[in-house]
């Protein structure tokens, strides 16, 4: 019953923003204090899936409250979504998992190494996003990992991303050549960190199996 009322409110919260993000969106670009706690909200909801892409949502966030409180907002909304589905798989789905975890020793050796080294994965992860933040939630969630680890490592390793799409939205109307190039850098940044993760996972792999 726990696993189907957490399903229940995992589908909820993408239904209210498919249903609402027209209307959230309106209220965002209007500014104000209203604005400020529906940022919050529809961000939140972006965590479980992203019914308004991330980087839009925070440009327009930007825009409207500037570099600094924009990426503020941002940042508690993504602090907010990340908990609630970090509290949602550890309570709801946690011994589900482990138990299909217990029946394959490559993953549980893998569980141990990600909790040994949890924060600065976390961080990685977050700066450079080679791994869905859902699936990052997730499996942070069913594993060992203290919360308020996840919540430090994840505040430390998104406020990077969210400070440049900020910034990109605020600049964009004024100088969008600046805006433009920012976020090229950004991604070139991402592309080589990506490149030499996968690369450098791929020589531990083949390793491996020439020492089995």
């Amino acid at each position: 019953m726990k696993k189907v009322l957490i399903a229940v409110l995992f589908v909820a919260i993408i239904v209210l923003g498919y249903q609402y993000k027209d209307p959230f969106m309106d209220i965002i670009e209007a500014g104000g204090w209203l604005a400020v706690l529906v940022s919050i909200l529809l961000y939140s909801i972006i965590v479980f899936f992203p019914v308004v892409p991330a980087l839009l949502l925070v440009g327009v966030i930007g825009a409207v409250f500037g570099t600094v409180l924009g990426t503020g907002i941002t940042l508690c909304g993504a602090l907010v979504g990340t908990t609630i589905m970090f509290l949602m798989a550890r309570y709801g789905f946690r011994s589900w998992a482990q138990g299909i975890l217990d029946k394959y020793p490559k993953a549980k050796e893998y569980e141990g190494y990600f909790e040994q080294n949890a924060f600065l994965s976390i961080i990685a992860v977050r700066i450079v996003p080679v791994v869905p933040t859902q699936v990052v939630n997730i499996l942070t969630g069913v594993s060992k990992v203290p919360w308020i680890l996840f919540f430090a490592a994840t505040a430390l390793g998104s406020l990077p991303r969210l400070l440049i799409f900020a910034f990109v939205g605020n600049s964009f109307e004024d100088n969008k050549m600046t805006s433009i190039l920012t976020y090229a850098a950004y991604m070139v940044v991402i592309f080589i960190f990506t490149y030499i993760f996968m690369k450098r996972r791929m020589e531990a792999q083949q390793q491996k199996q020439i020492e089995e």
